[in-house]
């Protein structure tokens, strides 16, 4: 387990492609119980440790995840977290357009091919499938869709794979990898969406690379970046970033 921040109020990790972030059917070790351990390990806290899960991760999905070690902390990064944010893309920089303190995320994604256009904004309908685990493009209108909105921009474009930085308007179920499959570019190593071939460790291309708010008890920015993964062509092509 990466740590990448940590003070009294807040701890952020970097999620590998095989942790799963609160415990599910499977029976194994959840990324929470691990900081729990941490911190109790490091500060030598007696009896249970506190500690809040305030987003997700899909469990395929690498980067960082950041929980609250107080209670103030969990309910205020719980209110950034449910404001929705607008946001545009300019001149290699992210800016708010309503100036509320939500929580802005930025992901990294390696696709197979390679988007039509350099950057875009992508505005779909969605709806998932429960049993199947799995989301798809619907048309307004449709029962129980829900709008999602992303915006990508091309960073590296390789011979069979581009690099992309996402930015999320919705947090929608599976959002980044069904989108961008609709655009006839699965992220690599996503079976479910497309993708022509597994990666090697299960996992697939879609990394949280960054996320940015102001910090619940501070006040202050906070921008928290992940290390991308330790393989050879997240490191090809992020070196040329």
């Amino acid at each position: 387990m990466t740590v990448l921040y940590e003070d009294n109020h807040i701890i952020a990790v970097n999620k590998t492609c095989n942790e799963i972030v609160q415990g599910d059917k499977t029976g194994d070790t959840p990324l929470s119980e691990m900081v729990k351990a941490y911190i109790k390990t490091k500060y030598q806290k007696p009896g249970e440790v506190f500690l809040g899960v305030t987003h997700r991760l899909d469990r395929p999905t690498s980067g960082v995840v950041l929980f609250a070690r107080t209670s103030k902390a969990l309910t205020r990064l719980n209110e950034m977290f449910s404001r929705k944010s607008q946001a545009s893309f300019d001149n290699g920089q992210w800016t708010m357009d309503n100036g509320q303190l939500a929580i802005r995320k930025t992901y990294w994604a390696i696709v197979e091919g390679c988007p039509k256009q350099p950057e875009a904004r992508l505005e779909n309908w969605l709806t998932r499938n429960e049993k199947l685990n799995k989301s798809f493009i619907a048309k307004l209108g449709d029962k129980e869709a829900k709008q999602a909105i992303l915006s990508y921009k091309t960073l590296v474009r390789g011979e069979r794979y581009t690099l992309l930085e996402i930015y999320l308007e919705t947090g929608r179920h599976h959002q980044i990898r069904c989108q961008l499959a609709a655009i006839g570019c699965p992220v690599k190593g996503d079976l479910k969406y497309g993708a022509r071939r597994s990666n090697p460790d299960g996992g697939i291309s879609l990394h949280a690379r960054k996320i940015e708010f102001i910090h619940p008890v501070k006040k202050e920015p906070i921008c928290i970046e992940a290390p991308v993964p330790e393989d050879s062509l997240w490191q090809q092509l992020s070196a040329s970033v």
